[in-house]
């Protein structure tokens, strides 16, 4: 029973609580930051900036330089 062992553990453990706790506050967060950005794509066009670029090519699972304004209209209907 080593003290190292027991550290870890406790560790783990509170990471775990909050991984639970953050993970409903990120979840909003997200929800929120989504809806921030398609208001963004609704309002403008190209060019984007880097945050928009960085959501959309996460979205899109492409690189920011592949994306087209069709790739962006189609995820916007």
């Amino acid at each position: 029973m080593g003290a190292r062992r027991i550290r870890r553990e406790q560790r783990r453990v509170d990471m775990a609580e909050s991984r639970l706790r953050n993970g409903i506050l990120k979840k909003k967060e997200n929800a929120r930051r989504d809806a921030r950005i398609l208001q963004t794509l609704k309002e403008g066009k190209a060019p984007y900036g880097p945050h928009v670029l960085s959501w959309l090519s996460a979205q899109l699972d492409k690189p920011s330089k592949r994306i087209t304004q069709a790739d962006i209209d189609k995820l916007l209907a």
